[in-house]
């Protein structure tokens, strides 16, 4: 996948203090706009991706945050509008939140399915163990030092 203007990356917070939040405002307009590449569009809004988790975890659904993305507004006034008609995730939550996003992919079940993206893509060498990670390197970003304990 290549860099596309315009799409942040996963592990920004910016947006509600919430990983991948940014990125899926971004998503959405890119794809309102036609200009998410083909790339993207099997990933949009699933229910088991990254999308569909985070709205899972926020009680809105993708279809909702879509259309009022296509009303237009600010990443603020966004979020916002997610967090009162869903939940506001408090510290705790959204550190859950920016924990379980952040290391999805790392021997958990979408283990599997990140493994055959990395085969199509020909990443064996083991660098990407993350869906984060994988992203980050697809669209030519270095994914940030692993935490170590």
């Amino acid at each position: 996948m290549p860099h596309v203007p315009g799409l942040r990356s996963p592990y920004d917070k910016t947006v509600g203090g919430l990983h991948h939040l940014g990125r899926m405002l971004d998503k959405i307009r890119l794809h309102l706009a036609g200009q998410l590449p083909e790339e993207y569009h099997r990933n949009y809004g699933l229910s088991l991706g990254l999308d569909g988790q985070l709205c899972g975890f926020l009680n809105v659904s993708f279809a909702d945050v879509e259309a009022r993305v296509r009303e237009g507004g600010t990443d603020a006034e966004l979020a916002e509008w997610i967090f009162a008609r869903g939940l506001r995730p408090n510290r705790t939550q959204a550190l859950v939140w920016n924990e379980h996003s952040r290391k999805l992919g790392w021997n958990d079940r979408v283990g599997a399915y990140l493994q055959k993206l990395k085969e199509e893509a020909g990443q064996t060498d083991g660098i990407a163990h993350t869906s984060f990670e994988m992203i980050e390197l697809n669209e030519g970003r270095e994914p940030p030092a692993r935490v170590t304990a």
